[in-house]
């Protein structure tokens, strides 16, 4: 059974577009999927798809506006999501803002464990604290540190610190390299996956870089829109992939050799991302897709399996 469990999800922003009206912006608009235990899961796509809002909404820190999240069997609620507040844990994309710069490191840590277990005592508090610094590779000297005295990269190993503190299942991983340098990306990614094996952690690993999510996860899904449009195993989709969305993402990444480079044909999409306040009809990547037919703008494709444990939304799947 998976651990984590996404049906129909969608989150509603009201923009208010004059002083008698509003209009709804469809960040996230019927979004399932799942994570099963110790596994992890990417989710990737352009900037403002949806994918930061989807992983704030599991952690009901945006109130989702209709579907249901379902965790180790329970559907969550705002009523119950506190009893599993310690078990579910999130990593923010900026390490500088995320870390309150008037908390010393073993405050920053330990606070997870003042909130979620007050019974801890204070010399028990400690030594966990310990034991989540020492897990990222970091010591006792840095406890009564501040924020302002680490490189991005460390206070990206404390805030993974503070996330582990209470023993989590979960964590949502929100771009949690993209601030970093990239000498640096390796490594924090290098510790999720010890992490991972060390703990039995499941993630929900979200990026906008294709190449990042490919080492660590097990399983990608690729969002445009609110919507994802392909879902399938991480192997199978940067060698197979079916929507022409994923096919543009892939000829982005760089490659380091010119001589493959070169003979590389590199899919340039026409246009912008339309509004998730006023998307197109049928399919959303129509309006930016090369081989768009009539069919596209008529109906919605669904998400089905074109392959074993392979999804993709696209009417002309097999055509193109």
């Amino acid at each position: 059974m998976s651990l984590l469990s996404v049906d129909n999800l969608k989150k509603y922003f009201p923009i208010k577009t004059s002083l008698l009206h509003t209009t709804q912006l469809k960040a996230v608009d019927g979004v399932s999927f799942s994570v099963d235990r110790g596994k992890t899961s990417g989710l990737v796509g352009e900037s403002g798809c949806g994918k930061s809002t989807i992983g704030r909404t599991i952690l009901f820190l945006h109130r989702p506006t209709a579907g249901t999240i379902t965790f180790d069997g329970h559907e969550l609620s705002e009523k119950n999501i506190p009893a599993f507040r310690s078990r579910m844990q999130i990593v923010f994309q900026d390490p500088y803002s995320s870390l309150d710069p008037r908390m010393t490191i073993g405050d920053i840590v330990g606070e997870p464990l003042v909130i979620q277990n007050p019974e801890i005592k204070r010399k028990q508090r400690a030594e966990i604290v310990i034991e989540q610094l020492k897990l990222v590779g970091l010591n006792t000297d840095h406890l009564n540190r501040y924020p302002h005295e680490f490189s991005g990269g460390q206070r990206q190993r404390i805030s993974i610190a503070r996330a582990l503190a209470t023993k989590p299942d979960f964590i949502v991983c929100d771009e949690p390299v993209s601030a970093l340098d990239v000498s640096i990306q390796a490594q924090v990614i290098n510790i999720f996956v010890e992490l991972k094996q060390k703990l039995g952690l499941a993630y929900l690993f979200i990026a906008h870089d294709l190449s990042v999510v490919r080492h660590i996860s097990d399983e990608i899904g690729v969002m445009y829109l609110g919507k994802i449009v392909e879902r399938c195993p991480a192997d199978e989709l940067y060698k197979n992939p079916a929507h022409p969305y994923t096919k543009a993402l892939l000829s982005a990444i760089p490659v380091p050799d010119p001589k493959i480079s070169k003979k590389r044909e590199r899919i340039l999409l026409s246009g912008d991302v339309a509004s998730p306040t006023n998307p197109p009809s049928g399919c959303r990547f129509r309006t930016r897709c090369p081989h768009a037919m009539p069919i596209c703008a008529e109906s919605e494709p669904e998400l089905s399996e074109v392959s074993p444990s392979h999804f993709c939304a696209c009417h002309l799947h097999g055509q193109i």
